[in-house]
């Protein structure tokens, strides 16, 4: 979306003369800013501010809402697919470029643990953020509604796979969001719940450092959350996450967060990829021995400039993508114009965490930061990175609302079943048998 914008802006005189098209092929209308994910999550704000309607921000660009399904750059084309030829069954579409964009991002690096793609929810999508918090009350109100010890128990436990960014900003608001609902449950408390959080190595958040990274395993046993450093889940069958100490938890809750992996659609391409599958990329942004082809975020391996060691790598988050994207658009235009390109040279400034309201963790500029300053720095520098003014003033305004007054505990699960309703109405009108599945689901499956 980034460099689509900067494209825009970049070649305006081309675009009104018509000598030059940007066509943008989207699997979704709308770009998701994944670090305000944990906030839709608990609620804190709108899931519909977190996503930025391309149509609305590239209003220049022809967007395509579609799959990618190969690429075959030898001879410029693109096969993909889009809900028109699903439904006419016309085959994959097929389309050719003079230059190529291939930022897919990454998708959650899943491992062979039994039961994982049965019962686990990933974290890297708004529906995710969404269908998890439906969950989270859910089942409160299963372990409220029930005489079961077993069920309850189960109900109340939440397991969470991968200390990264994700899964404790995602535990860490959750977390807090329950034990804020809990006070209007007249037979579940805060201290009912079980939160655990599993992680592989020997410490959380990397990125702010080993010292934060001790306060935060600190701040999270404070808060009764169980933290399981060097510990690795080996199943989730049957609804009982199994660990490799031995620890068994019935649970209907495992969030799987451990780690990022390239889109598989690299592996479509006649496109050069590194050992992690990634497109190896110059410091320029271009694909490697791949004139034409640029790349940037998740999916490419750029030079780290900056770091001083031969061979190192930027890492796959936000601040390099979208600083990256920028510099890919400029490189793209002034390569159209046959004027030089500029190299991507950008020092890591820091990192911030949000661990629920009012905590956080920072490493900014080389100075540590914990407690409140640093959640308040987590909000003031993701509300000045959030694309467009209009998702600036709306995010800003749900802060403000939500500091004003409660928060909201209200479960929306049906949204996602939204004609069970009707489907029994009409079962029942027409004589036949009601539907399957119950008009609430309470998602045991998740």
């Amino acid at each position: 979306m980034y460099t689509a914008l900067r494209l825009q802006r970049k070649l305006r005189t081309e675009l009104r003369s018509g000598r030059t098209e940007i066509v943008v092929v989207t699997p979704d209308p709308y770009m998701t800013y994944q670090p305000f994910l944990p906030e839709a999550a608990a609620g804190s704000i709108s899931p519909r501010h977190v996503v930025v309607p391309l149509r609305g921000v590239l209003n220049r660009c022809r967007v395509v809402v579609g799959e990618v399904r190969s690429v075959d750059h030898a001879k410029r084309t693109a096969t993909f697919t889009t809900l028109a030829t699903e439904e006419q069954g016309t085959g994959d579409a097929e389309i050719t470029y003079d230059e190529l964009v291939l930022a897919p991002g990454s998708v959650s690096r899943t491992l062979p643990v039994p039961g994982l793609a049965d019962h686990a929810i990933g974290f890297k999508t708004v529906e995710e953020a969404v269908g998890l918090r439906n969950h989270v009350i859910e089942q409160m109100d299963i372990a409220s509604s029930t005489r079961d010890p077993a069920v309850r128990d189960a109900a109340l436990t939440f397991v969470f796979v991968g200390g990264g960014y994700a899964g404790v900003e995602a535990l860490g608001e959750l977390e807090d969001m329950a034990r804020y609902a809990a006070r209007y449950y007249h037979n579940v408390t805060a201290d009912d719940m079980k939160w655990i959080l599993v992680e592989a190595s020997d410490r959380i958040l990397p990125e702010v450092g080993p010292e934060m990274g001790r306060y935060t395993v600190s701040e999270l046993r404070r808060r009764n959350i169980d933290v399981r450093l060097e510990t690795r889940l080996e199943s989730c069958e049957d609804r009982v996450a199994v660990l490799d100490d031995g620890s068994r938890f019935p649970t209907r809750t495992v969030v799987w967060t451990a780690g990022v992996k390239p889109h598989p659609v690299l592996a479509a391409t006649d496109l050069p990829r590194d050992e992690r599958g990634r497109l190896k990329c110059t410091a320029q942004l271009v694909v490697d021995g791949a004139p034409h082809a640029w790349s940037a975020g998740d999916a490419a391996a750029v030079p780290d400039l900056t770091a001083g060691e031969p061979g190192k790598e930027c890492a796959p988050n936000a601040q390099h993508a979208v600083r990256q994207a920028r510099v890919l658009g400029d490189n793209i235009a002034a390569s159209l114009r046959g004027e030089p390109l500029t190299d991507y040279e950008h020092e890591y400034l820091g990192s911030v965490a949000s661990l629920g309201l009012h905590q956080g963790v920072a490493h900014v500029y080389g100075r540590k930061l914990k407690g409140y300053p640093a959640w308040f720095m987590h909000r003031v520098y993701h509300l000045s990175r959030v694309p467009t003014v209009n998702r600036k003033a709306r995010v800003l305004s749900e802060w403000i609302l939500s500091g004003l007054f409660k928060r909201e505990i209200v479960s929306l699960g049906s949204l996602e079943r939204p004609r069970a309703e009707f489907e029994l109405a009409a079962g029942g009108t027409a004589g036949g048998t009601p539907p399957t599945n119950p008009p609430h689901d309470p998602k045991g499956s998740t």
